[in-house]
């Protein structure tokens, strides 16, 4: 792909980045440590924001249709938007899993009456929503889910439990895979369903605290959580395949725009390390200059792998993944070999409401220690790279079984 950033890109930028600066100021600041009350102030200066960007139609731009509150943006555009949002340090999106996963799912699965009822509270940024996939005992075996939904009626009854929620506790919605058919095992009898969160003894969210001392990822238990049976997305029994199809979204466009980031942190250490004087060492100024290529690098993998029909079946969502996890976890490493004995303690003193904080480089580098897990393991990536992109023998797993007999 010839990509590259026309006229009109650039009109769109000034426009993304005028607008950025007259809105983000103030209340919607760049998040920084959790609020002292639990976090409640800090999910609700996001739901603001997300309702702010909604109202200015910046949610689903690389929607691949219109007419839902949303305006449509060419691949540059969404790229200038997500590099734009990313270099203004605007706050965490708590509305990404909405836009840019459930979304996607919908126009290419749901029904016209899902897409009129979900779609337009999206783009508008009034409907938040969690991913419902992991369980304590099928995190990377996705296939290996527990949590079943029995039909009643017009009605599914969710019972199980699942883990990792990013935003479970922020969300009004989320879409959950369950095992709709008892007779099948495995990938087969599995349904995408859409469950409200506001069910109060059929919902339970328990935050999980993090090294960080945050709790972005939730376990979320359902005891009798009712569904619509017409928020079945696919049709019952279809979920594996609306799954898969979930998971394959294209990655380049946020890719493109985490890489703003990493960059504004990675100037932060080389401005950490010339201040203290760590950047006279050789070993670790050579270190740092390779994180500078490397990240060079992504980039431009990132660009010229964007847009192209065949890049996920060129493995390039999981060689992405395995570059950038990787890349972000020796950062952090620097980040904290650059403050040398200080990074042993805290920016503030100990109290009873706050436990301990973090500094920006204490925080990078704990945070990071996650990135080879959460959205694919390394494990899971190689595997994808090995079977589906090289060709190679796969690896030996159980056969899926029905009644006792293989399906």
């Amino acid at each position: 792909m010839d990509f590259g950033f026309g006229p009109e890109d650039e009109e769109f930028r000034r426009e993304a980045r005028d607008w950025l600066a007259a809105n983000l100021p103030g209340e919607h600041a760049r998040d920084g440590e959790p609020a002292r009350d639990g976090g409640h102030a800090c999910a609700r200066a996001r739901g603001a924001w997300e309702r702010e960007l909604g109202r200015a139609g910046w949610i689903g731009l690389g929607w691949r249709e219109d007419g839902y509150g949303n305006r449509t943006a060419s691949l540059t555009q969404q790229v200038v938007w997500a590099e734009e949002y990313a270099r203004a340090g605007a706050p965490a999106r708590s509305g990404h899993i909405g836009e840019n996963l459930l979304a996607p799912t919908l126009i290419a699965h749901g029904t016209p009456e899902q897409k009129a009822r979900f779609l337009p509270a999206v783009a508008r940024g009034e409907e938040l929503w969690c991913q419902g996939y992991s369980e304590p005992g099928a995190g990377s075996d996705l296939a290996g889910v527990r949590t079943t939904a029995v039909r009643e009626g017009d009605t599914y009854r969710v019972r199980g439990q699942k883990i990792w929620t990013s935003l479970a506790h922020e969300a009004h919605w989320c879409f959950v895979l369950a095992r709709t058919e008892p007779d099948f095992v495995r990938h087969h009898g599995l349904s995408l369903l859409l469950v409200p969160m506001d069910q109060p003894g059929r919902v339970e969210i328990r935050p999980i605290r993090q090294l960080t001392g945050t709790s972005d990822f939730n376990e979320v238990f359902f005891d009798g959580a009712l569904a619509r049976a017409g928020h079945v997305v696919g049709g019952a029994g279809n979920g594996w395949r609306v799954a898969m199809s979930l998971l394959g979204f294209e990655r380049g466009v946020s890719t493109l725009a985490q890489q703003i980031g990493f960059a504004r942190e990675l100037d932060e250490v080389i401005a950490e390390a010339v201040a203290t004087g760590a950047a006279d060492d050789p070993v670790l100024r050579d270190r740092l200059v390779r994180q500078w290529a490397e990240l060079r690098v992504m980039r431009w993998n990132a660009l010229r792998t964007l847009g192209g029909a065949d890049a996920a079946e060129r493995g390039a969502p999981s060689v992405a993944k395995l570059l950038w996890g990787r890349w972000h976890q020796r950062l952090g490493e620097l980040a904290v070999q650059v403050r040398g004995s200080a990074a042993a303690v805290g920016p503030a003193g100990w109290s009873a409401d706050r436990p301990y904080e973090l500094a920006a480089a204490q925080h990078l580098f704990l945070f990071s220690r996650a990135d080879t897990i959460y959205g694919g393991s390394d494990e899971i990536q190689r595997t994808i790279i090995a079977e589906r992109v090289l060709g190679l023998p796969k690896e030996p797993r159980g056969r899926a079984e029905r009644g006792g007999e293989p399906v």
